[in-house]
């Protein structure tokens, strides 16, 4: 997840001013030459191929999704989930293996990572899902991390993540920028949570609310990759509009978003 800062540095404006592209996410980024048969695999997927990376793990697309070779070579048999017509949840896996309980560790942060984390984890199970997350120590199913990166492009990446292996595991990490310019100095623990359950909501399967047109809250010109040729299934009662307050959507605000009506019923759908 990404936010675009002012000149002042660390204020967030509104998605209907953002005029920047999209930049580098994470400090493992090695810029580095994408053939055209990963790009091609990343497409028949339905992920954009404008802006990708090789990191360490993988490839970096739409700002803060890592998809690794596991991803690229085994073909989904999940649903993709459209909204609307501008604006849709695309799975590649989900979790299996329901119910089941996905533990969470927070390893070398700041106590306010801590305490954003134990927040988002009660957002999720205050659903009553199929799946719950608990807390532990260490050695969590999903691990969040730090890296710090500064700005780039007028943009700061707040987070990454990516989606569930196809034997039905969650992504086993998130990344969390530990740089002044992404949260400030005085971190709004609530706003840091929104930005965790959006990771955690990837590392489930989710992708961007607004991936069929991904400028609605990012700004720049219009992306629409439609559905590859892998289908799609409509989720019955979800708007015919875009929805500005999804948790899911690619860009933040820079406020606690978390799940509104339609998140849910998406998030009842899946789980």
């Amino acid at each position: 997840m990404k936010t675009l800062l002012n000149l002042a540095g660390v204020a967030c404006i509104s998605a209907l001013v953002f005029t920047a592209c999209k930049k580098n996410v994470a400090e493992t980024v090695v810029q580095e030459e994408v053939s055209s048969a990963v790009l091609s695999k990343i497409q028949n997927l339905g992920f954009s191929t404008q802006g990708v990376h090789k990191v360490a793990n993988g490839y970096l697309v739409e700002g803060d999704i890592t998809l690794t070779d596991e991803n690229l070579n085994v073909p989904s048999s999940s649903p993709n989930l459209i909204i609307a017509s501008e604006e849709q949840y695309r799975t590649t896996n989900l979790v299996t293996r329901l119910p089941r309980t996905i533990t969470v560790s927070v390893t070398n942060l700041p106590t306010v990572y801590s305490d954003a984390t134990n927040n988002a984890i009660n957002r999720y199970n205050n659903q009553h899902l199929g799946i719950t997350f608990q807390r532990v120590s260490s050695g969590g199913n999903i691990d969040i991390i730090g890296f710090n990166q500064g700005p780039s492009g007028g943009y700061i990446t707040l987070g990454s993540s990516g989606f569930p292996t196809a034997s039905g595991d969650p992504y086993n990490q998130i990344q969390m920028n530990t740089n002044a310019q992404a949260y400030g100095t005085n971190p709004d623990p609530l706003y840091m949570a929104s930005v965790i359950q959006h990771e955690m909501g990837h590392c489930i399967g989710f992708r961007h609310t607004d991936y069929m047109n991904r400028a609605y809250s990012c700004g720049g010109r219009h992306q629409n990759e439609g559905s590859a040729g892998v289908g799609a299934i409509l989720i019955p009662g979800t708007p015919s509009k875009p929805d500005a307050n999804s948790f899911m959507l690619a860009c933040s605000n820079g406020t606690n978003r978390t799940f509104n009506a339609n998140d849910l019923i998406a998030l009842n759908y899946l789980y």
